[in-house]
């Protein structure tokens, strides 16, 4: 599987537990085989469900894979077996022993007689090497701490127990960012477009009387970004308690080995304090979260002073905006900013200033060093309006600068144009300079 469909399975795995579907992220944590989640495991551990406990392992190792992985699986069904005498369930115990301890007796003879003798006793504390078994809960808290151990220790979970850091809802950006950009090439983008599916590309017309150049535009409030008004509306309840055993951040601590290098053995799990011989990185926190969320999904509008004769535009022209979510570590803006040219246009002269339509967010009104002004679709690549620089009725003048308007043409640029927030007007800032003189 390439790299981008394995994250597309985490972020399927984010959507999945922000939906509350807890079955089912476990389910493709399991088939997936790309992430461990051990606070589950630890949760059905102590509650001992055996066979999901088992399942769940199953999605990411056998018993015969390696010496770790045997000796996980013996000690939860050493521990399952043990439960069962304590009950006095000896059929159950009989049954475990065949079906489920058996499979050890392949390397190691004597101890699964051992194993078979403790039916014979009425309490298989009699058994010295188990004359200090607890209850049932402090017996599963204390096998827990080894088998933490040993999956941390067993290569073939390595890179598995830790989930990528992402923000909130990533797919439902992903997929709103989709829709943006959809939306920005239509020639004639509506305010509050009507978005039903997601099984088709998303396509909209020109509207019944719409103004070709700037469209059906309403006098107040704006054009919302369809972040706020598409398929994927957040709720507006407080964001839910992320689930504990998602991991955010590695640390570099190894852990002590596990008990006798991995051998399996009758007592109850031993927690020695050597070093392993192949550490890895655990999480910091047994109970590590989600990575927490980030709002930050607006993408501002810039207006840079041009440096070329072209105005070359990023992709996210319509922006994406999340209300709700909670806020997590900030970030860098510059990595957030889209890195692909969508549209190239040629003004003619270097752009000093660009805005957006507030609400017609694919017209670009630009400005430039010549003193002239352009008005642009950028979905058609059209130029709409353009307007040059010209000195009306310079018979108003003084002689003086009459004559300099002759002799010397005033340099006129243009280093400010900006759009009213409603969109029906738009202002200019020009500077004026002389050979000699000024005008102010």
């Amino acid at each position: 599987m390439s790299s981008l469909s394995r994250e597309l399975v985490f972020l399927i795995l984010q959507f999945l537990d922000e939906e509350k579907f807890k079955e089912t992220v476990h389910k493709l944590e399991q088939e997936s085989g790309f992430f461990f989640n051990m606070k589950y495991f630890e949760d059905e551990v102590h509650n001992g469900n055996w066979d999901d406990v088992e399942k769940y392992l199953s999605g990411f190792t056998k018993v015969d894979d390696n010496r770790y992985s045997m000796k996980i699986f013996f000690e939860i069904r050493k521990q399952k077996y043990l439960e069962a005498l304590d009950k006095h369930d000896r059929s159950k115990a009989v049954d475990i022993l065949v079906k489920d301890l058996k499979v050890f007796a392949t390397f190691n003879e004597e101890l699964f007689k051992e194993i078979t003798q403790l039916l014979t006793l009425a309490n298989f504390r009699e058994n010295e090497q188990l004359s200090k078994y607890g209850d049932t809960k402090s017996a599963r808290a204390i096998m827990l701490v080894e088998l933490k151990k040993l999956i941390e220790a067993n290569p073939l979970f390595r890179d598995k127990l830790q989930f990528p850091s992402l923000k909130n809802s990533r797919l439902r950006t992903l997929i709103n960012q989709s829709l943006n950009w959809q939306h920005q090439l239509c020639k004639n983008p509506r305010p509050n477009p009507d978005i039903k599916t997601l099984f088709v590309d998303h396509s909209c017309g020109q509207p019944n009387g719409a103004n070709p150049l700037l469209g059906s535009i309403p006098k107040a409030g704006g054009f919302p970004p369809l972040g706020a008004h598409g398929p994927f509306q957040p709720a507006p309840a407080p964001v839910p308690a992320p689930l504990a055993g998602w991991m955010s951040n590695p640390s570099t601590v190894t852990h002590p080995a596990v008990s006798g290098g991995g051998a399996i053995g009758l007592g109850a799990p031993s927690i020695p304090g050597a070093a392993l011989k192949h550490p890895r990185n655990p999480p910091t926190n047994p109970s590590a979260e989600y990575p927490s969320g980030d709002s930050d999904h607006v993408a501002k509008r810039t207006r840079p002073l041009g440096i070329t004769d072209e105005v070359n535009l990023p992709v996210n022209v319509l922006p994406v905006s999340f209300s709700g979510y909670g806020h997590g570590p900030a970030f860098s803006a510059q990595d957030d900013l889209p890195k692909n040219v969508a549209r190239t246009l040629n003004q003619g002269s270097m752009p000093m200033s660009m805005d957006f339509h507030p609400i017609q967010q694919t017209l670009l009104l630009v400005g430039t060093n010549l003193g002239d002004v352009g008005l642009w679709e950028v979905g058609s690549k059209e130029r709409l309006v353009s307007r040059n620089f010209k000195v009306w009725d310079t018979s108003a003048f003084s002689v003086t600068l009459q004559t300099t308007l002759v002799k010397d043409p005033p340099v006129v640029s243009v280093n400010r144009v900006i759009w009213s927030p409603d969109g029906s007007l738009f202002g200019k800032l020009k500077l004026w300079r002389f050979m000699l003189g000024s005008c102010n």
